[in-house]
């Protein structure tokens, strides 16, 4: 029984991580309909800073800080400058982030360097949890809190609060919600920054766990691309269960078919669709 606790364990906390992605991911697409191919490399980017910066200073949450900062700032200002220019435009914006994330890959290889490395993680969550005869790192229920802590508070953001309320209308009728005063256009800069900020809270915290690497951000974009699509586009509530059963179906996966690994992720992911098209949650 240790063993199944072991691995529900770890799948639980991977699947925060990719809640974290899966998140940004479908709030930028159910608010503005963009399919942002740039997240993985938010993810990717905010890695690496987060690295830069606990070699520099040695803190971990100066490093949390510093990377989801600044990658904010990056959405913000990309869909400022660049995706306006094409709004509902979906191949144009498609395109160009596609664009967007060879170009940051390459920044990253260029800066970094192309040898995998490992964000240290904070010396108190260095130790382990004893699961019966098997030990866990402390670390992974670290990223469970935050996981279900974001999750919380994303959905007292969506529900509760006023920026919320209009978050929901600009979602379910764009025009209205300008016709009323609703500033979409800077709500629009909002949210992206928002999911930018997600995927790069996800990238620091993943450093310890997955570490950062060349390619890193390809692989995360199609996990979370996985999680959107069972959870359903557009519902945050898809993307916390989707992840958390995607990690789940991944480390069991791993642990117990090594060799048939992605046809555990993907066989799913293929059911759901056949069976609800629009993912768990989706909209009809």
């Amino acid at each position: 029984m240790a063993v199944w606790a072991v691995h529900t364990i770890n799948g639980i906390s991977f699947g925060m991580l990719l809640f974290l992605l899966a998140a940004g991911l479908s709030l930028i697409y159910g608010l503005m309909k963009i399919l942002n191919l740039t997240h993985g490399s938010y993810y990717l980017l905010a890695g690496y800073i987060g690295l830069s910066v606990v070699r520099a200073t040695g803190s971990f949450f100066l490093a949390i800080l510093a990377a989801t900062v600044a990658v904010a700032l990056l959405g913000a200002a990309m869909e400022r400058f660049f995706l306006r220019r094409f709004h509902l435009d979906e191949l144009a914006q498609t395109l160009l982030t596609f664009g967007f994330l060879f170009m940051f890959a390459d920044l990253a290889l260029w800066i970094w360097g192309g040898n995998p490395q490992t964000l240290p993680k904070p010396a108190w969550l260095s130790g382990s949890v004893e699961v019966g005869d098997r030990v866990v790192p402390l670390y992974r229920f670290f990223l469970i809190a935050v996981g279900l802590a974001v999750g919380a508070f994303l959905w007292w953001f969506q529900e509760g609060t006023r920026v919320g309320a209009m978050l929901r209308a600009g979602v379910d009728d764009e025009e209205t919600a300008r016709a009323l005063g609703i500033n979409v256009s800077l709500l629009f800069t909002l949210v992206f920054a928002l999911g930018a900020f997600l995927a790069a809270l996800g990238g620091v915290l993943g450093g310890p766990l997955l570490g950062i690497y060349p390619g890193a951000d390809f692989e995360v974009l199609l996990l979370a691309f996985v999680v959107v699509i069972v959870g359903g586009l557009g519902s945050l509530k898809g993307a916390l269960i989707g992840g958390v059963l995607v990690g789940l179906l991944d480390n069991f996966g791993k642990a117990f078919f090594p060799e048939l690994a992605m046809f555990t992720i993907f066989v799913p992911m293929a059911v759901i669709l056949a069976v609800r098209p629009t993912g768990l949650f989706g909209r009809e």
